[in-house]
C-alpha cells in the first residue's frame, strides 16, 4: 500500500485530496492543526489523522520522525497555506510573518525534515500546492503572491539537488477553487484610500467560474502517480488560460490586461 502525507487536510483541497487518495487504496496521513475537530476523515478507510501546525518547527520534526519510523511514505503533499488580500500599507508585521511562516517556511521545514528518509531509500516525491498567483502577479495580493512565487522558485532550485538523490519534487498551481478558502483560509485588510480598488477587485471575482476541488485533487493524484519528470502542473481551466495568455503576449501586455480587467486601466504617476 502506498502512503501519502498531507498537510492542511482539515478542509478544502487538502481534505478532498485525502478522500481521493483513500478511495484509490492509498494510506493517507492527514495532518491538521486541530484534529479533535475532524469528524469525517476518521471514518474513512486507510486515513490516519494527526496534529500538525506547520509553523511549529519542533512539532514538525517530531511528527516526521514518528511517521517515517512507522510508515514507508511515498509522497508528501505540502498543502497547508492561506491567502492574504489587501494593500501592503495595511499589512502588519504579525500578518506578514504569519503568511511567510505558513506558506513558505512551513513548506521548507517539513520538506527538509523528510529528505533524509527519502535519501536513504533513494525515492520519494514532494508535491506542493502553490497557486496561479505563484506565476502571475495579481492585484492587492502582493504578499500572498510573494509566498507562492517563492515556493515556485524554491522548487525549481530544489529539483537539481533532489533529483540527483532519486527524489522528485513538483508543484500544483491551481486557479480559483470552489472551497471555503475565502471563509476559513483568507485574511483580508482594508483601508479607505483603497476602497474603490478593493470593490472593483472583489466585484471581479465570480466563484461560479472556479474549479471544483475534486478536479484539482485529481491533478494532485496525476502528479503523484504519472511518473513524469514534470516540475509544474497548472490546475483548472482558469489558471491554464491565464498562464497561457501571459506566455503568449508577454509580461507587460499581460499586466495591462489584468489592470484593465479589474480596474479599467493601469494608472501611473504623471
Amino acid at each position: 500500500m502506498k502512503t501519502i502525507l498531507i498537510t492542511g487536510a482539515s478542509s478544502g483541497l487538502g481534505k478532498t485530496t485525502a478522500k481521493l487518495f483513500s478511495s484509490k487504496g492509498w494510506r493517507v496521513i492527514a495532518t491538521m492543526r486541530r484534529p479533535e475537530q475532524e469528524t469525517e476523515l476518521h471514518q474513512l478507510p486507510h486515513i490516519l489523522v494527526k496534529a500538525l501546525d506547520v509553523t511549529d518547527a519542533a512539532q514538525t520534526e517530531a511528527l516526521i520522525t514518528d511517521v517515517m519510523r512507522q510508515y514507508d511514505v511515498d509522497v508528501v503533499l505540502n498543502n497547508a497555506g492561506y491567502g492574504l488580500i489587501g494593500p501592503l500599507e495595511t499589512v502588519t508585521d504579525e500578518q506578514l510573518s504569519r503568511q511567510f511562516e505558513t506558506n513558505v517556511l512551513g513548506v521548507i521545514r517539513l520538506t527538509r525534515a523528510c529528505i533524509p528518509y527519502f535519501r536513504e531509500k533513494r525515492r520519494g516525491l514532494f508535491i506542493t500546492t502553490t497557486s496561479i498567483a505563484g506565476l502571475i502577479g495579481l492585484p492587492l495580493t502582493a504578499i500572498y503572491c510573494a509566498t507562492k512565487w517563492a515556493i515556485e522558485g524554491w522548487t525549481e532550485g530544489m529539483a537539481f539537488e533532489l533529483n540527483q538523490l532519486g527524489i522528485g519534487i513538483k508543484t500544483v498551481a491551481p486557479g480559483g477553487i470552489k472551497t471555503d478558502f475565502a471563509g476559513r483560509s483568507l485574511d483580508t485588510t482594508i483601508h479607505p484610500a483603497y476602497n474603490d480598488m478593493q470593490e472593483k477587485l472583489y466585484g471581479g471575482f465570480d466563484p461560479e467560474t472556479f474549479t471544483p476541488a475534486e478536479i484539482i485533487a485529481a491533478t494532485v493524484y496525476e502528479a503523484a502517480t504519472d511518473g513524469k519528470d514534470q516540475l509544474r502542473y497548472i490546475a483548472g481551466e482558469d489558471a491554464k488560460a491565464s498562464y497561457a495568455r501571459r506566455l503568449a503576449i508577454g509580461n507587460e501586455a499581460f499586466q495591462k490586461e489584468i489592470a484593465q480587467l479589474y480596474f479599467g486601466s493601469l494608472s501611473k504617476p504623471a
